[in-house]
């Protein structure tokens, strides 16, 4: 049940609202979504375990929980460099269409969220490594879905003033009303 509230019935971007600046930065086509989205699969499934552990051995048995966030955004940091090499070595094009986006995942609060609701919601290790991957896939299927409805925007008729991100973001709110229904469907 912790995947299928993650990836549908609390979908962290949709319905928590958290990394909507990847959302809408790099979701006008399909492949830099997709690479985005298996980029935070990857930082988040590494990180949000990690952080439990380190919160769990460091930060709490030595009364230091007051860095929390210094050192949870040095955890995500590390992962996010890892994969801003990987991705540089091996797809250079994917690398540049990313663009500002793939540092910025160090901060991007969908991660640090996801991060500190492991700690918040008293989950396990095990728990935390499913929430992570789980809240990962749902960013990255609403990343992927938007991104699929964004690319047909060129060819459909849409008035001047409802172009760019205005459409966007009509487009956004009705796909997280989608969301919603699955909520209503899980009580």
């Amino acid at each position: 049940m912790l995947v299928v509230s993650a990836v549908l019935i609390n979908n962290i971007l949709l319905i928590r609202f958290l990394g909507n600046c990847p959302f809408l930065g790099v979701s006008k086509r399909m492949d830099t979504a997709i690479g985005m989205a298996v980029a935070v699969v990857f930082v988040l499934s590494c990180s949000g375990p990690l952080t439990w552990l380190v919160q769990q051995f460091l930060l709490e048995p030595f009364k230091v929980a007051y860095i929390q966030t210094l050192a949870f955004i040095l955890v995500i940091a590390c992962f996010v460099q890892l994969v801003e090499t990987v991705i540089k070595k091996v797809s250079p094009p994917l690398y540049r269409s990313l663009g500002i986006f793939l540092p910025l995942i160090t901060t991007n609060c969908a991660i640090f969220g996801a991060c500190i609701l492991n700690i918040r919601e008293k989950y396990d290790f095990l728990q935390s490594l499913i929430f992570s991957f789980a809240s990962a896939l749902g960013f990255g299927l609403a990343l992927v879905i938007f991104a699929g409805i964004r690319e047909r925007f060129p060819f459909a008729r849409i008035p001047k003033n409802f172009q760019d991100t205005s459409i966007g973001l009509i487009t956004a709110g009705l796909i997280g009303m989608s969301f919603f229904a699955f909520a209503g469907l899980a009580k």
